[in-house]
């Protein structure tokens, strides 16, 4: 067996090498080959998934978070020749919430699901916007969540805590804004305050934001949170 591992150095609080360095003798003596490969920019990991053949490998795993297994799907989705392979994610972010949904959050556990082969199928959700594609693991944000998303992302020096920062910060200063949402051939014009279309249960670290999705159940869970809602309901709802 051969797997292309590739590696996050700077995801969560930069422990991707400290991981990699625990988890290799497990798989060296499973009898299995490690290629590594270090991403040193944004979007590295989609690069080298997008552009490597793929039929020398067994299966691409991953040292990283939510955001490095989103780069590795769009890669991979985004191929002309159509490959894929089997993926496997060790955690090594700062929320992992799609690792949360599997109770793989602890690296030895996730690597050794890995060397059992425990494979299933997973959805993945498809966005066109302005004839651009991209394709979402673990949930699709509009309005409050995609501000403090993007603002964590400035602000990762703060770890995992910075999501609960913002969050607060957020509904004090967040304004709602109009949006047309249309579900089948229901339309609803309105304010929200939010949405977001969740396929894994938990965003962030470990924040239930859709307590009955399924990652294969075929479906995506929409949640809605209109213009109006207190400040003090959202700052209750927000944290659990």
């Amino acid at each position: 067996m051969k797997y292309l591992l590739i590696v996050n150095p700077h995801s969560g609080k930069k422990r991707g090498l400290n991981i990699l360095n625990e988890i290799k003798p497990i798989f060296d003596s499973n009898n299995i080959i490690l290629e590594i490969m270090e991403t040193t920019y944004s979007g590295h990991a989609k690069k080298i998934v997008h552009q490597i053949n793929l039929n020398n490998y067994d299966g691409l795993l991953a040292i990283g978070g939510d955001g490095t297994l989103n780069e590795i799907i769009n890669g991979m989705l985004n191929r002309k020749d159509g490959e894929k392979i089997p993926l496997g994610l060790i955690p090594g972010g700062s929320g992992n919430s799609y690792l949360h949904d599997l109770k793989l959050t602890e690296p030895l556990i996730a690597t050794n699901a890995i060397i059992n082969n425990n494979i299933q199928s997973m959805d993945v959700a498809k966005i066109e916007v302005e004839n651009k594609i991209q394709y979402s693991i673990n949930m699709i944000g509009w309005g409050l969540v995609t501000d403090i998303g993007n603002k964590a992302e400035k602000y990762r020096w703060l770890g995992a805590n910075r999501y609960t920062i913002l969050s607060i910060l957020e509904v004090f200063t967040h304004k709602s804004r109009p949006a047309t949402l249309i579900i089948e051939k229901e339309t609803i014009i309105d304010d929200f305050t939010f949405i977001i279309a969740c396929n894994s249960i938990h965003v962030g670290k470990g924040m239930k934001m859709a307590p009955k999705a399924k990652l294969n159940d075929g479906l995506i869970d929409i949640i809605v949170v209109k213009a109006g809602v207190s400040r003090t309901r959202l700052l209750k709802v927000l944290p659990k």
